[in-house]
């Protein structure tokens, strides 16, 4: 499929909405992505004809549901260049991934005074699980910031790495200033294991594990173009023979009785209880339809986005871009002098931009900038030129409100 941006837009239903009497732009798939109407369809397809619960029944609809759900471990292995699919964990998105490393892979192993290695841009999901085992472990924290430009070089990173360092946990594209860690490099050039949170950057990138050389890569169904509660983790199949369960139910087992239980192999291992079938259903078709767009495709005209944006918000002399890295994604955090954050949200919603506006679950990065919130435009594949000069319209008329 050749990517052409009438049709990709005809694709997705709610981008014929007006808000406020305009056209809505949707400049905030950083927080959330709109759904296509082929992840609409699948749900409702298997909602009103083909849903049961899945690895439990031998009846039609059952064996059926498992088919579908089990179908999409593939295809996310396939979409992350996975050798095997059984390295694919099923998630209810990247918090949860993220999770699961702290819990079932680092709490086992790491001692007091053992260090993790995290970097300034981090989102909250690949923060706080650390702040949990330094509370309750005396594990360490080691910080890397970004550089003036809000680059983060590998160089730098691997730099921090110490004696006692025991897992670097690194954003691929921060959902802030929309910088991309070369984490390939961070990854070739340690022996220490690597944890990559890809939220944001598997969704505007070409993503192959194996080339990248991670340990673990995290992503979220809902930033994906697929339905929130959906998610996955690749884990490399010498990291999974590491790891303890991380919930206890049904289907993570193979026997229990009074007084033993045994576990089930991986991925199964660390999937307790009912999943979220129907929401892994709706991601599979998401990926899949990414896939027929072909993801350079995708990247390609992002950049053009990112370029065109850039150019047009940086003649804005009273607008402050924070963090403007080489070949970024195409996300700006900006802030304008004389006005909140809320305020700039609230006034281009009144013309039908939607931005975010806060701290965006990064308040180590606000911190770094000495902001207390910033307004967020993230663009995404169905968005236009015309829309980046919708958004700097409207940033204009706040100008003229405040300045």
């Amino acid at each position: 499929m050749s990517f052409d941006i009438d049709k990709v837009r005809a694709d997705f239903p709610i981008l014929s909405t007006q808000v406020n009497g305009r056209p809505l732009v949707y400049l905030d798939s950083g927080a959330s992505a709109q759904k296509p109407q082929v992840v609409i369809d699948a749900i409702s397809r298997v909602y009103a004809g083909e849903y049961a619960n899945v690895h439990r029944g031998l009846h039609y609809l059952s064996n059926l549901a498992t088919d579908r759900y089990e179908a999409v471990r593939g295809i996310i292995a396939r979409f992350l260049g996975a050798r095997d699919e059984n390295e694919v964990v099923f998630t209810s998105g990247a918090t949860e991934g993220l999770n699961l490393v702290s819990y079932a892979w680092a709490a086992p192993r790491l001692q007091p005074g053992d260090e993790i290695l995290l970097s300034v841009l981090e989102h909250h999901a690949n923060i706080v699980p650390w702040h949990f085992l330094r509370e309750r472990q005396g594990v360490v924290l080691r910080w890397v910031e970004p550089e003036p430009d809000g680059s983060l070089p590998a160089d730098k990173v691997l730099a921090a790495v110490g004696p006692r360092t025991r897992l670097i946990a690194i954003t691929h594209m921060s959902n802030v200033t929309g910088t991309v860690v070369d984490v390939g490099a961070i990854a070739r050039g340690t022996d220490v294991p690597v944890l990559v949170d890809g939220s944001q950057a598997a969704v505007h990138m070409p993503v192959d594990v194996q080339a990248l050389g991670c340990d673990f890569y995290v992503i979220t169904g809902h930033k994906l173009y697929g339905p929130s509660g959906s998610g996955a983790i690749w884990v490399r199949s010498e990291r999974q023979a590491e790891m303890r369960p991380f919930l206890g139910g049904g289907d993570m087992i193979r026997e229990v009785s009074r007084d033993a239980v045994s576990y089930a192999d991986p991925p199964l291992r660390f999937e307790a209880g009912t999943p979220g079938i129907v929401n892994q259903i709706g991601l599979g078709v998401a990926l899949d339809y990414l896939m027929a767009l072909g993801m350079d495709n995708i990247a390609a005209h992002e950049a053009g986005l990112r370029d065109y944006a850039n150019e047009r918000l940086s003649a804005l002399n009273w607008l402050d871009i924070q963090g403007n890295a080489p070949d970024k994604g195409a996300i700006f955090s900006m802030t304008m002098r004389g006005a909140h954050a809320h305020d700039i949200a609230t006034i281009l919603d009144q013309r039908g931009v939607a931005v975010r506006a806060g701290t965006h679950c990064a308040m180590p990065l606000m911190q770094h900038y000495g902001l207390a919130a910033s307004a967020r435009a993230s663009f995404a594949m169905y968005n236009t030129r015309s829309e980046v000069d919708a958004l700097v319209d409207g940033l204009s008329f706040c100008h003229e409100l405040f300045g």
